[in-house]
């Protein structure tokens, strides 16, 4: 039971701290593509 409670433990850390990152990344992507328009804006 102590090891089925530490698995569950870690796995839900995980999956917190993966979420974590995909959304970092997704707002890395969303600021560099409007990093992109702006500039693309200003060429015009």
């Amino acid at each position: 039971m102590n090891r089925l409670i530490a698995l569950l433990l870690i796995a839900g850390t995980a999956a917190l701290a993966g979420c974590n990152t995909m959304a970092g990344a997704g707002q890395d992507i969303s600021k560099g593509g409007n990093a992109i328009t702006n500039s693309a804006d200003q060429a015009k």
